[in-house]
């Protein structure tokens, strides 16, 4: 390992992410190193890691590397490791524009959820394929206090609870995870999702991560606000044909969500890079073995 390791910073909505280039994977990042970059008091700060590897070059991501140059390894802020980040993949791709690795227009990257198709726009959005909904049958429920709500279960790859309600303050301060019934809907947890209208089209929300909290953004949890508020719109584009779009705003921005006739769905939003240096090496040693 170098002295230095190069490192960028990046945001898509205000998720953010550390950013560390190792082409041909000869960075070791355990879970440890990752935890220390993303620590936010001492670290360099950050919802999660993009460890930006060629698919050839990794060994989870070789079966992939006809399809995607490029491999989001992705890792969480606590170090663990993630099938994908929609925010992320944004990010990810502009790390990869801003790099000289690809132009604007389309390209694939490969992640452990698969294989997706991305587009960078001349305007500088990037739109992700986030794959398709499903829905749960069943009745299901949110609390928060003495409120609650139904709530409609929509899985994106991982589990989310959709409560239209009122105001959003009705979400309380959303420091610990909203209780639900039945408790079988969700026996791994679920991200929970409260909702409000803002207009046509337009909706806002608060969003409880599990394992996280209350955070700025979150991809898949836009995509299943879309989602259940075009089912509650009446709108089912695998039914009609048309295409749903929503405009989503999260805490840290706005997403646009389109659900198209095959059932795919595509976030659109953007993705900054806002800074770049390097982490020293003997530093990340000593915090890993901390």
């Amino acid at each position: 390992m170098s002295t230095r390791i190069p490192f960028l910073k990046g945001h898509g909505t205000e998720n953010d992410f550390v950013i560390v280039p190792d082409p041909e994977n000869a960075v070791d990042l355990p879970p440890a190193a990752v935890a220390a970059l993303c620590d936010r008091r001492a670290g360099i700060g950050g919802d999660g890691l993009l460890h930006v590897v060629r698919s050839a070059a990794h060994p989870e991501a070789k079966g992939m590397a006809a399809e995607a140059e490029w491999f989001m390894d992705y890792r969480n802020g606590d170090g663990s490791i993630a099938e994908m980040c929609g925010n992320g993949v944004r990010v990810f791709a502009r790390y990869l524009q801003r790099a000289g690795h690809v132009a604007e227009g389309d390209l694939a990257v490969a992640t452990r959820g698969g294989v997706k198709t991305v587009h960078i726009a001349k305007d500088g959005d990037v739109t992700v394929g986030m794959g398709k909904a499903v829905l749960p049958e069943g009745d299901v429920t949110v609390s928060v206090g003495e409120r609650s709500w139904p709530a409609r279960n929509v899985n994106m790859g991982n589990p989310h609870a959709v409560a239209f309600v009122d105001d959003l303050s009705h979400a309380g301060d959303l420091l610990s995870p909203p209780p639900f019934s039945p408790a079988a809907a969700y026996p791994d947890g679920v991200n929970v999702e409260f909702v409000v209208d803002r207009g046509p089209g337009h909706v806002a929300l608060r969003v409880h991560e599990r394992g996280a909290g209350e955070t700025r953004s979150c991809g898949t949890g836009a995509c299943a606000v879309a989602v259940a508020t075009a089912r509650r719109d009446g709108a089912d584009p695998t039914v009609t044909g048309t295409p749903a779009t929503y405009t989503v705003d999260v805490p840290g921005g706005t997403l646009v969500i389109t659900e198209r006739p095959d059932g795919e769905i595509e976030m659109t939003g953007p993705a900054v890079i806002v800074a770049e240096g390097e982490i020293d090496a003997d530093w990340l040693d000593t915090a890993t073995r901390a």
